[in-house]
């Protein structure tokens, strides 16, 4: 493998950075992306002016990935057209999200090869619940337990060196060692099919408005975790299009019958 094949299997994954507060962690962020051979950073809507002179200076001779960069409104938008995504956290969660918090070395490799996000949340906060259920898989840095948090350019600098060391590993002929399985459904597919089990499940009952939301995320961590193919969520979504006319089709029988036995017929 040549130096240009290793930065051709970096070149998928997009840095994606939600509601980043600081121009100096942006620059900061984009230097390090340089670095180890990653080209796409996508802002979700920053606190910040990523174009600001105080970015560019720490981005030093990273400027065109600043000026690369996209901002986006959204994190679902920030994933459109990836098959993968990570996000990263620091704190172990609800039975909703997360528990099976993985290291660096051992998740980073599943995005290698396939259009996929490593996701980092904002410097105050990190991700809440609701942006965690839009990754399948998460990642914790096991720092000292005495001061835990890291800084938001020292987590993504961490995590694209060990991009960056897989690669290079698989370079030296370890491929073997390091798992990676085949490519799954994009995340924008497997969001329709989670917007659409969620109105089946309010059409039918099973869940209610003011509950959707808690169980959607118990049901997108089922699924994430399934690792689904295009195949199978066609699948799933043909049974909820049966299930849809299944139910029109007994709705419409019961209106027949109401018709038939009313008095005016």
């Amino acid at each position: 493998m040549t130096q240009t094949d290793s930065y051709t299997r970096l070149t998928p994954i997009r840095i994606v950075l939600v509601e980043p507060a600081g121009p100096l962690n942006v620059g900061s962020v984009a230097r390090v992306m340089k670095n180890m051979g990653l080209e796409q950073l996508v802002l979700v809507n920053p606190q910040c002016n990523p174009a600001c002179d105080e970015a560019k200076r720490m981005a030093v001779h990273a400027g065109d990935i600043l000026e690369r960069a996209i901002t986006v409104s959204s994190l679902p938008e920030a994933l459109t057209g990836c098959q993968r995504a990570i996000a990263t956290t620091a704190r172990s969660r609800s039975d909703a999200l997360p528990t099976d918090l993985e290291d660096p070395r051992t998740v980073l490799p599943w995005l290698l090869d396939c259009p996929s996000a490593l996701i980092f949340g904002p410097e105050d906060r990190g991700l809440n619940n609701d942006e965690l259920s839009y990754a399948q898989r998460f990642l914790r840095i096991r720092s000292s337990l005495a001061y835990p948090s890291l800084n938001l350019a020292q987590s993504v600098g961490v995590c694209c060196y060990e991009l960056r060391y897989c690669v290079l590993e698989t370079q030296k002929g370890t491929e073997d060692s390091i798992e990676i399985p085949p490519s799954t459904v994009s995340l924008e597919v497997l969001e329709g099919y989670y917007q659409q089990l969620e109105a089946m499940l309010l059409k039918i009952g099973y869940v209610y408005p003011h509950t959707a939301n808690s169980r959607m995320k118990k049901f997108r961590r089922l699924f994430n975790r399934a690792n689904l193919t295009s195949e199978e969520v066609m699948m799933l979504r043909g049974i909820l299009s049966q299930v849809e006319w299944a139910l029109n089709c007994n709705n419409y029988a019961a209106i027949d019958d109401t018709l038939k036995t009313s008095p005016d017929h």
